[in-house]
């Protein structure tokens, strides 16, 4: 099965996530979002991989992200959902 990876991460965090996705052989798709009370800006990422895969990819963006601030907010919200096809063309 297929799962599609859709992570919400600060942009200060989203060059060292796609970074290490890359290097871990991953690809992404990168859009420029906002959201949140404060209006932050964001990056969300569309990773889509086998479902074997899922916890390797969340382990990856933990890592890269970093401990979540001392504020009480987080760093990435990830939501992985199953998707029937994936294809690269």
């Amino acid at each position: 099965m297929i799962k599609l990876i859709i992570a919400i991460i600060r942009d200060s965090d989203a060059n060292t996530v796609t970074t290490a996705l890359v290097a871990e052989d991953f690809r992404a798709t990168r859009i420029a979002s906002t959201g949140a009370f404060f209006r932050q800006g964001n990056t969300t990422l569309i990773i889509g991989v086998e479902a074997e895969k899922v916890e390797q990819v969340i382990a990856v963006i933990k890592s890269a992200c970093g401990p979540a601030p001392s504020d009480g907010s987080h760093r990435a919200t990830l939501f992985v959902l199953d998707t029937t096809r994936f294809e690269q063309i």
